[in-house]
């Protein structure tokens, strides 16, 4: 990872940490002391935030504090990257490999190595992700090591992603997880991940970053799914939103899932 990019992922989680941290009312009165319910306060000022183009971005007065992305896998076949550095992407996260939600094996991503020296090649900062279907921490540890073989130290710009979801098929072998199953396997995944030189991040959307355990979440970072809203209904901290999966990008010749990074509050 580049260490000005490194710097600001790094820069980012842990201020979202802190600001998630909230004190309590401890006053002293008559009675018991009760803390009043959580009500969860977004760190971003989304006044700030604007749509243009399909696009979402994030400005503090005219100066730029985003990034705009995309994330890829097989299913979007070959990709000029050059087109798409050129339509105003500035990174992409890509599929590393995926776990079958039926037969619980483990496939390296088709496209996994032309996706990350084109996008590379083409001036993009890379990151990459695992779509997990582990059902115990010795598969999920199994997945990141599968990650740090394929990536035999390759630099990455951004994290490696933990990406846990539940499928639509009713034969899905990780879809009744538990929450206390899925945090473990979260943070087994990315304290090896971590171990191996990597920086890692969760991702999910509302109900499955939920089922992640706070500390977990906050200590490692979130990647956040929701399409179709304008301002993100998220009850946590995230730093990066993907907000369609229906994206057009230049240099793609199908849909593609949109992201804005967000560089700071």
């Amino acid at each position: 990872m580049t260490s000005v990019v490194l710097a600001v992922v790094l820069s980012c989680v842990l201020a979202l940490s802190c600001l998630a941290c909230k004190p309590s009312n401890s006053g002293p009165g008559t009675g018991p002391e009760v803390d009043p319910p959580f009500k969860y306060e977004s760190p971003y000022d989304w006044s700030r935030l604007s749509y243009e183009g399909g696009r979402f971005y994030y400005r503090d007065g005219w100066v730029p504090a985003s990034l705009t992305g995309i994330d890829v896998s097989e299913h979007q076949g070959l990709i000029n990257w050059n087109a798409v550095a050129a339509d105003g992407i500035d990174f992409a996260i890509i599929r590393l490999g995926y776990r079958g939600y039926t037969d619980g094996y483990l496939y390296l991503d088709e496209y996994f190595y032309a996706n990350v020296e084109g996008a590379r090649n083409a001036g993009l900062m890379v990151g990459v992700y695992l779509f997990s279907q582990a059902i115990n921490e010795t598969e999920a540890l199994d997945e990141a090591k599968m990650v740090l073989r394929a990536l035999e130290g390759i630099p990455l710009d951004y994290p490696v992603f933990f990406d846990y979801e539940p499928v639509d098929a009713k034969n899905g072998r990780a879809n009744n997880i538990s929450a206390a199953q899925l945090s473990q396997n979260a943070q087994v995944f990315c304290e090896h991940v971590e171990a191996g030189g990597y920086v890692p991040m969760i991702y999910g959307n509302k109900k499955v970053i939920g089922k992640i355990d706070s500390e977990i979440r906050d200590q490692y970072g979130v990647w956040f799914a929701e399409y179709g809203v304008f301002v993100p209904n998220a009850q946590f901290d995230f730093i990066i939103w993907q907000y369609s999966s229906t994206g057009s990008v230049a240099g793609v010749s199908v849909y593609v899932d949109l992201n804005i990074h967000f560089l700071y509050p």
